[in-house]
């Protein structure tokens, strides 16, 4: 069985808990195996990195790490504040994403 995360590749969340609570951020990937988000400007590890080829580049680079993605919710685009999201069956049947604060459509 495939997991299903209730955010997605470019949406902006704010993050609950942990070292960053608080901080807002657009998800850069999603792993949905393993139920983990990459947030960007969240949980940033310094790695430290060897050149491989001639003329790159080694050193200590900055980088996002998974966190889970319980731990990040939605913000609304509509009124900018974080909360949860349900769906919606329109009248042609059509299925929708809202915002349970504000009641808009934001899919």
């Amino acid at each position: 069985m495939k997991n299903k995360l209730h955010v997605k590749n470019g949406d902006t969340v704010m993050v609950l808990s942990g070292k960053d609570r608080g901080k807002k951020g657009k998800i850069l990937a999603t792993i949905p195996d393993e139920r983990k988000v990459v947030v960007e400007g969240v949980n940033v590890a310094k790695k430290h990195k060897k050149p491989r080829r001639v003329g790159e580049e080694g050193g200590i680079i900055s980088i996002e790490t998974p966190i889970w993605a319980s731990k990040v919710m939605k913000v609304c685009p509509k009124c900018g504040k974080p909360s949860r999201t349900g769906v919606k069956v329109l009248e042609n049947g059509e299925k929708v994403k809202y915002c349970k604060k504000c009641n808009e459509v934001n899919d």
